[in-house]
């Protein structure tokens, strides 16, 4: 059979329209090809070959876009890891320093079993939901030890980018920071196995529930699930918690509040007549140490919340996070400074660390929707309600926290969450929240802070989102501490109390005590003490 006219047509060019194709700069195997693929001629040839061109321009700039969002999620997965060793620095110099080697295993440990129980289990809890599967609004089911983002993070897989490995180690420093917070509340006194225990039950459990709640799409207080009518579930917003001063220092700080009121006070904490004695930290050095490594790590932490950066809109909002959390941070610490002043009439180290610290927490949930004018508000605000919640933990509750963890935590992060309500920005509103159908229609619809003159969906929203993570994280954790408790788990005996965990527990440091000197030589020892607070929530 002779090959008809138009294969033979498509299967080659004339001379000229080769001739023409090799003048502007194709190679032989550019012009076969072309030619093969059926252009007539050198107009017609240029057309299929410009139009390919900026296919593979396209293709490449997706690929080159997907690159930096990945590249900017494990840049900033890297920064919020180093609070670690702002935690650990921090709690170190909160604690008397008998304690302090404890206090530094036990904040690596929190690393080390978190790392286990997110792969095993957290991270599934969080996220997990099988493709074509119904949504659960409540908890994950799938995706156990990362079996399937083994899968998806093969060369030929297409969904890298949501399941990729980058998701999975970017949530896990978030869950690392959570697990972290409540060591320094039960410091000084709890059981090493029990530690274990619940930062294991914290990490794998507890944490990654809320965290789907608020933060997967299919959770029902996710400001991000559409699947009603592109509307959320709760009053058609759900929950703005950009960051987690809800989902990450809420239930790190209630988990804090049920370990320390279970596990009861230090041994001298309160006299008999119920007036506190002073159990000062051993080196405000490295609270300041502390404190500015964490605050390095928090922007990490808020900006990289974003989750991408490939675009014009994603840099604007990332700019922000970061100016709103440093102007928050800077007020915190500003503002506590002169509270302090007030009422003590002395420059306060250590308190202005607290401020400083309340300021990011509370600004962590609605970084992304305030004005920075508003974020300087937030902190201010924020070191006050620190300082009210921690007289009233210690004064009225009697509740022994070392590390004032409970009110930094869990009393500015509630602040925090509800100060969104109040003062998120319209227009960043719908900038951040713009590919849902509330999120498009804010402004119309009034969806944004009530003294922007908003309906007040969102306040009421935050009030669920507070409401339902404190009774999640004190129902479980309390359960589990009372466990331990009945148990005997929970805490250490009076003798290894009094003689200090660096020694019970036979910790090799290569000295005594966790700088080398004696206990009496120690800075916050009974020979010599430091001014501040009691310590520091880390």
């Amino acid at each position: 059979m002779s090959a008809s006219p138009i294969a033979t047509a498509i299967s080659s060019c004339d001379a000229l329209t080769k001739t023409s194709l090799g003048d502007i700069g194709l190679n032989k195997d550019e012009i076969s090809r072309l030619c093969s693929d059926g252009c007539r001629d050198f107009q017609d040839c240029l057309n299929v070959y410009l139009l390919g061109q900026t296919a593979a321009t396209k293709a490449k700039a997706f690929e080159v876009s997907d690159s930096l969002d990945v590249a900017f999620m494990l840049y900033n997965s890297y920064l919020v890891f180093m609070m670690q060793l702002g935690f650990a620095v921090l709690c170190a110099g909160s604690l008397r320093s008998k304690n302090c080697m404890n206090i530094l295993l036990k904040n690596v440990l929190d690393s080390c079993v978190g790392a286990i129980g997110f792969y095993l289990f957290g991270y599934a809890f969080a996220y997990g939901l099988k493709p074509h599967d119904a949504s659960n609004g409540f908890i994950g089911n799938w995706n156990f030890a990362l079996s399937y983002t083994t899968k998806a993070s093969h060369e030929d897989s297409d969904d890298f980018a949501t399941f990729g490995w980058h998701n999975f180690f970017f949530q896990w420093s978030f869950c690392a920071a959570a697990t972290t917070i409540l060591s320094g509340a039960v410091a000084e006194r709890c059981n090493f196995v029990a530690y274990l225990l619940y930062s294991f039950f914290l990490s794998s459990f507890v944490y990654p529930v809320v965290v789907h709640w608020v933060w997967s799409p299919h959770g029902w207080l996710s400001a991000s699930n559409t699947v009603h009518d592109g509307n959320a579930s709760i009053l058609r917003v759900g929950a703005v918690d950009f960051a987690g001063s809800g989902v990450v220092h809420m239930t790190g700080g209630f988990a804090s509040l049920m370990g320390a009121w279970i596990i009861g006070p230090r041994v001298g904490r309160f006299a008999a007549d119920g007036s506190v004695n002073e159990m000062k930290g051993h080196s405000a050095t490295l609270v300041v140490m502390g404190t500015f490594l964490l605050w390095f790590g928090w922007f990490g932490f808020n900006p990289g919340s974003n989750l991408v950066i490939a675009s014009a809109t994603a840099t604007r909002i990332v700019s922000r996070v970061a100016v709103c959390t440093a102007m928050s941070g800077g007020a915190g610490g500003v503002g506590m400074l002169l509270y302090k002043y007030v009422t003590t009439h002395s420059w306060d180290t250590v308190g202005t660390c607290n401020g400083v610290l309340a300021g990011l927490v509370a600004v962590t949930s609605g970084c992304a929707v305030l004005e920075p004018w508003a974020a300087i508000i937030c902190g201010l605000v924020a070191a006050v309600v620190f300082c009210i919640v921690d007289h009233f933990t210690l004064y009225v509750l009697k509740v022994d926290d070392p590390v004032s963890a409970f009110p930094l935590h869990g009393g500015v992060g509630m602040f925090g969450v509800l100060f969104t309500g109040l003062l998120a920005r319209a227009d960043y509103v719908q900038e951040v929240y713009g590919s849902t159908e509330w999120g498009s229609t804010a402004k119309e619809g009034k969806r944004y802070g009530i003294l922007y003159g908003g309906h007040g969906q969102i306040l009421l929203a935050q009030f669920v989102e507070v409401l339902s993570i404190i009774g999640w994280s004190c129902f479980m954790m309390g359960t589990f501490f009372y466990t331990l408790n009945k148990f005997g788990l929970l805490r250490v005996s009076v003798d290894a109390e009094l003689a200090g965990l660096d020694i019970t527990n036979r910790l090799k440091s290569g000295t005594p005590a966790c700088n080398g000197l004696p206990e009496n030589s120690l800075p916050g020892s009974s020979g010599e003490r430091q001014q501040g607070e009691k310590g520091l929530g880390p």
